[in-house]
């Protein structure tokens, strides 16, 4: 209870980041209205209105109605908070990086099976990592939309300058650290242009996901037995990349907008990012101002395989205590779920690839491009570990946002960012899971 109490509390503290009630609209009768919050902004968000819309358009007996709030902690907590006083929306995007969190913490509510015979969904739709990622304790609490990993962008112009491209202008394969600290160092030797672009900056996120990459690489455990066990290796992948910005072949303490900025305004041969960042690419493209033309290739083998980071957008339904939904309600939530997994086609072209395997399967998705670039590297993903504590923006991500970027810039080696790090975490390990 008095994690409770807490928690309602703590929803004073956001009154801030409560949503504009939606405009006042004439309702059919019959109809029945499903509010949707989502943390999808720029791009994404832009692509999930417009099906959104066209689901709405689609059909009369259901109108799915949403609103947008601020990505990672501040979404999380307030649909937290939002959830306990039986406040929160039908329909919530969430990541199921934080499943073990949420429906761990009863803040969602579980699908029945005959709930998701009813509406259609079935398992063997869908790709089956994702789904038993879209489980927890076993019950179903989510379906899944998509993984959207790590890739490397480069710039074929500076590729090519510097002897990194193939007779028909491809990335010539890199593996290996030394090959890849390689390509870097023949960016910035031969076009004077950095060799990476990367988010590097306090509260950056990026440099988890590529040491959570490379752990994987090596199958090199980041959690056993209820503690850190990642050892000598973490420390040696952190300097590793360390490396990268420190010898100057990459810029220390870059922003989120500053580093994407860097590569799409040619003063970069790569970028590490998510593929997210497809859309942006292929607009400026094609609106012939990127002044270059791009390529994508699956992050490199460097050591074992070519595991990489990846996370999952789906969509789940707060428990909503004291307010449990109708079944004619469960029946709308449902029905939009279902026709998002069949029409997701139209999430593809933002760059993710579709959890639903009929899509991501069809012909038309194995021909889409850039995507079909990378496509392979959805048999390698990996995700943060099970734990209430991991996850998009959790509580881990945050501590090592806020220690792991100093060994990027010189101001902590990598042994001290990871000895800071380890130490608050670690006490989120010994803790119970909460229940909200």
């Amino acid at each position: 209870m008095a994690q409770r109490r807490s928690f309602l509390a703590a929803s004073v503290l956001l009154a801030n980041l409560t949503p504009l009630a939606p405009l006042v609209h004439a309702q059919p009768r019959g109809q029945v209205e499903v509010r949707l919050w989502t943390l999808l902004s720029g791009g994404d968000g832009a692509r999930m209105r417009a099906m959104i819309d066209e689901f709405n358009a689609s059909q009369g007996r259901v109108r799915v109605v949403t609103t947008t709030l601020k990505w990672g902690e501040p979404f999380y907590t307030k649909l937290i908070t939002s959830t306990v006083v039986g406040e929160g929306p039908d329909i919530a995007t969430v990541h199921l990086s934080r499943l073990p969190n949420l429906a761990g913490g009863g803040v969602l509510r579980p699908i029945s099976e005959a709930e998701l015979a009813a509406s259609g969904i079935k398992a063997g739709d869908y790709f089956p990592r994702q789904w038993e990622k879209s489980r927890y304790g076993g019950f179903h609490y989510a379906i899944p939309l998509d993984l959207h990993p790590l890739v490397l962008y480069y710039n074929k112009t500076l590729a090519g300058q510097a002897g990194l491209l193939d007779g028909a202008g491809r990335l010539k394969p890199i593996v290996g650290y030394e090959a890849l600290t390689a390509a870097f160092r023949a960016i910035r030797e031969r076009t004077g242009k950095t060799g990476l672009a990367m988010e590097s900056g306090q509260g950056s996120y990026a440099i988890w996901r590529l040491w959570l990459s490379l752990l994987a690489q090596r199958k090199a455990p980041l959690i056993e037995n209820g503690r850190f066990a990642y050892g000598r290796a973490g420390v040696e992948e952190l300097a590793k990349v360390s490396a990268w910005f420190t010898r100057g072949y990459a810029p220390a303490g870059l922003d989120y907008p500053a580093s994407t900025s860097q590569f799409m305004g040619g003063g970069a041969g790569f970028m590490i990012n998510g593929v997210w960042e497809v859309p942006e690419m292929v607009r400026a493209a094609r609106a012939g101002t990127l002044g270059f033309e791009y390529g994508i290739v699956p992050l490199p083998r460097l050591y074992q395989d070519a595991s990489v980071w990846t996370d999952s957008h789906a969509f789940a339904m707060p428990a909503n205590e004291g307010r449990p939904m109708s079944p004619d309600k469960v029946r709308a939530v449902l029905t939009f779920m279902a026709w998002i997994s069949r029409h997701s086609m139209g999430w593809a072209e933002g760059g993710h690839v579709p959890a639903y395997r009929p899509v991501a399967e069809s012909a038309a998705a194995r021909a889409l491009m850039p995507n079909a670039l990378y496509a392979e590297a959805a048999r390698n993903v990996v995700y943060d570990p099970g734990g209430w504590y991991m996850g998009a923006a959790g509580p881990v991500q945050a501590m090592a946002s806020k220690f792991m970027p100093g060994a990027l810039s010189g101001q902590l080696t990598p042994a001290e960012a990871l000895a800071m790090f380890e130490t608050e975490a670690s006490r989120l390990l010994r803790k119970k899971p909460p229940r909200y």
